[in-house]
């Protein structure tokens, strides 16, 4: 047996079989193009598998070594990658530019860092594992622009045909002439391996007259140019003082260029990674380092907690209570765990999870109502009744004491909210309530919340917040 078969054999014992038997499939069938940075959401949708058991399958098959997982710093404007790096822990603080849109960006997780897929070069050897081989439109397609733009056989020759005036691949150390008729059109120097552009305002009346102009490419990250150009003859002369291969190539930046880069499908983001309760669970130690701060701009946490919980040991005794508990957390976090949702950590009789979207964090609590409900109907007793508090808003990703946590007063407020229920009731706050979902849940389920007003202990305002009766 193959190293490669005794890790998909033990991958078959944690993942999905019809996931596995897709991977395989793809591994074995698949174009190269294919098996490099493999968008988990639109494989899913390709192939008709669930994307919790597809992200699961592949968080597992990384780990064993089948595929490389990469996060992958974007650019909203254009989709084109920025920067990737193998372990979240490497992501900077500080802002990322894009030479192409002349733009700085944050790296928020929220929507600014996918997380994607490539098959490790011990289990099959692709062209991607040797970019600086890449033909200069496949090196666009694979390795410049993320998993999220659409880019296919027509898109390709879109790029090519009606976008690109010139392109070429230049060696190190190398020049190059080129001898262009610019429209009169904005145009766009763009070179992806360094990652530079210059841009040539094209207007005013068109000449014969011969224009010059020379670029030189290295690795400084020089800050977007821009030149004022007529439209006619241009002498542009290229030399690449990098070490490396360069791919300079000369775009007009017209409605074929832009309906390129409108071209996008949903990706897997760093956001929906971390609150995945596989990758909590096989990655604990590799998410962030202690001194990183990763800013999410809005996250769902759900906060439980059970009431009376010490009178419930005083009044049952150690082991039925403890039996009691224990039933009700694989309750919860199994309910967590098939609604999208993530536990960050569980504090005496209390959870904390967080969610994605606000709607899977109200199905949750809907659905550890009843869990609890029918857990006290087997006992005929009303000894288990939980609390939960569900706010949504900015906050942090951080590690403290040698876990993934999250910080900020967001989860402060999600952790006093949850406090407000004296019995099963379900508390919300705004920015819960404002989502069309939630209220689409609430009407389905002829539930009428009601309003109002409460003052949380360490929050200066009072707060609106909806009580779930």
């Amino acid at each position: 047996m193959s190293d490669t078969q005794a890790q998909f054999s033990v991958l078959r014992q944690t993942a999905d079989p019809d996931v596995i038997d897709a991977m395989e499939r793809l591994i074995a069938d698949g174009h190269d193009r294919e098996l490099n940075r493999i968008n988990l959401l639109d494989f899913s949708g390709r192939t008709g598998l669930d994307q919790e058991k597809v992200i699961s399958g592949f968080l597992h098959a990384s780990r064993l070594g089948l595929f490389d997982m990469s996060w992958n710093v974007l650019c909203p404007g254009c989709g084109g990658v920025l920067d990737h790096h193998a372990s979240l822990k490497s992501l900077r603080h500080d802002d990322y530019n894009c030479a192409l849109c002349a733009c700085g960006y944050e790296a928020s997780v929220d929507e600014l860092v996918e997380v994607a897929f490539t098959v490790s070069p011990r289990v099959r050897h692709i062209a991607a594992h040797e970019p600086n081989s890449l033909p200069i439109w496949e090196y666009f397609r694979q390795m410049f622009w993320s998993s999220g733009i659409d880019f296919d056989e027509k898109t390709l020759s879109t790029l090519i045909n009606e976008v690109t005036l010139e392109g070429l691949e230049l060696p190190p150390g190398e020049k190059a002439l080129l001898s262009l008729n610019l429209p009169n059109e904005f145009v766009i120097v763009f070179e992806p391996v360094t990652h530079s552009a210059h841009f040539f305002a094209v207007d005013g009346e068109p000449t014969t007259e011969r224009q010059q102009f020379s670029i030189a490419f290295n690795k400084l990250q020089a800050p977007t140019g821009t030149s004022t150009m007529r439209p006619g003859p241009l002498r542009l002369s290229l030399e690449n003082q990098a070490d490396v291969r360069v791919l300079p190539s000369v775009w007009i930046a017209g409605d074929p260029l832009h309906k390129l880069l409108g071209k996008r499908k949903p990706i897997l983001t760093a956001k929906r990674m971390l609150s995945n309760q596989t990758f909590r669970d096989v990655f604990r130690a590799d998410n962030l380092n202690v001194d990183q701060r990763l800013k999410i701009t809005a996250l769902t946490f759900l906060f439980t907690d059970l009431k009376g919980s010490t009178a419930l040991y005083e009044r049952v005794g150690d082991l039925v209570a403890f039996d009691l508990v224990r039933a009700h957390f694989h309750a919860l976090l199994d309910i967590i765990a098939s609604e999208h949702g993530a536990v960050v950590k569980t504090i005496g009789d209390a959870v904390m999870a967080t969610f994605i979207k606000p709607e899977h964090a109200l199905s949750a609590g809907l659905r550890m109502r009843a869990a609890m409900k029918k857990l006290n109907a087997e006992r005929g007793k009303e000894d288990l009744i939980v609390k939960i508090g569900i706010h949504e808003g900015p906050c942090l990703a951080v590690m403290l004491n040698e876990r993934q946590d999250y910080f900020g007063q967001t989860v402060n407020i999600a952790a006093r909210v949850q406090s407000l229920s004296t019995s099963q009731e379900i508390h919300l706050t705004q920015p819960v309530m404002e989502s069309p979902e939630v209220a689409g849940i609430l009407d389905r389920a002829a539930i009428k919340p009601i309003q109002k007003e409460a003052a949380l202990r360490g929050i200066a305002d009072k707060l609106v917040v909806y009580e779930i009766p």
